[in-house]
């Protein structure tokens, strides 16, 4: 097996170190790919200068070119956010548009640059919305370049209008632990094929 690096992208409006249901979510499927021999780290957006706009570098101190080399450094990006009003949070959408400027950006080969990486998304909430914020999130990510491991969403989503979140939970509850289980599985897979065997460049 290729040794494999991920990255989660904690896309939280909490800033550390408050306790974040996205970073919880997030860390169980770290230890999951642990278990398949991945080197894990994260980070949470929130914690960093990052400017509004859909350059690589905007400048005047803007934080995002240390996160993207984190993105690039690894074979695995996990992101994962709240839902806020059945959308992803202000944060994760800020993300995707950074990451639009990865569309000119290419490699060596001339392969656009995130080709070769894999992308995972994990979703939290109590309120509806967990399915479209996935789809929302996957539809960019792969617009971007990364490819997407079957089953590669999960998500945990609360009584609607409740206020137990994540974290309050006593144990991740076993359909979600068994989704996790799977989408690192499958994500691992993954990335380890595309690493020996990226696509091929025009």
């Amino acid at each position: 097996m290729a040794d494999l690096t991920a990255l989660a992208l904690i896309c939280t409006l909490t800033p550390s170190p408050d306790p974040s249901s996205s970073e919880l979510m997030a860390q169980h499927i770290l230890d999951e790919l642990k278990g398949h021999a991945v080197d894990t780290s994260s980070l949470r957006v929130v914690d960093y200068d990052v400017k509004r706009g859909v350059q690589t570098d905007m400048g005047n101190g803007d934080q995002w070119p240390t996160i993207r080399e984190r993105i690039l450094a690894a074979d695995i990006l996990v992101l994962s956010t709240p839902i806020w009003m059945g959308h992803p949070c202000s944060v994760a959408q800020q993300v995707m548009e950074r990451l639009d400027a990865e569309l000119s950006e290419t490699d060596g080969a001339g392969r656009p640059i995130m080709y070769g990486k894999v992308a995972a998304v994990a979703v939290v909430g109590n309120e509806d919305g967990a399915h479209k914020t996935i789809a929302d999130l996957m539809q960019g990510l792969n617009d971007v370049g990364f490819t997407l491991p079957a089953q590669g969403g999960t998500y945990w989503v609360g009584e609607a209008m409740q206020t137990i979140d994540f974290k309050d939970l006593d144990q991740v509850p076993d359909p979600v632990a068994s989704t996790n289980a799977g989408l690192a599985r499958n994500a691992a897979h993954l990335a380890t094929y595309l690493k020996t065997a990226n696509y091929p460049a025009e």
